[in-house]
């Protein structure tokens, strides 16, 4: 089972930018193959699809809100994901979860964990 923790949050100024990390514990990525998606929920409001980055690392999907801000890599040997956010807008604020994710969809597979807060001020 691999066990995916957010880090990174914090408050960062309309137009600026900052780096999510989604860390893994438990089976690490070397030994298990799995895509991580990224989502968010801001207040009142549903959780939301992000972006999608595949086991490869090459394969990657974005929504539409994010497409051209927001860029995935990830680290296989340090079993990270990270989100790196640029040109941040007031609709971002929201927590930022990881998840396993289906690779050909945007469909999360685990429990959700605490997240981590993003908060944008103008």
């Amino acid at each position: 089972q691999v066990y995916l923790r957010e880090s990174g949050g914090g408050l960062v100024q309309a137009g600026g930018s900052l780096s999510l990390s989604c860390t893994a514990s438990g089976r690490t990525f070397k030994s298990y193959s799995v895509s991580v998606g990224w989502f968010r929920q801001a207040a009142g409001k549903e959780r939301e699809f992000v972006a999608r980055i595949n086991a490869d690392g090459i394969r990657t999907y974005y929504a539409d809100y994010v497409k051209g801000r927001f860029t995935l890599s990830r680290d296989n040997a340090a079993s990270t994901v990270y989100l790196q956010m640029d040109s941040l807008i007031p609709e971002d604020p929201a927590v930022y979860y990881c998840n396993r994710v289906d690779p050909s969809s945007t469909r999360a597979l685990a429990d959700w964990g605490q997240g981590t807060q993003v908060i944008v001020s103008s």
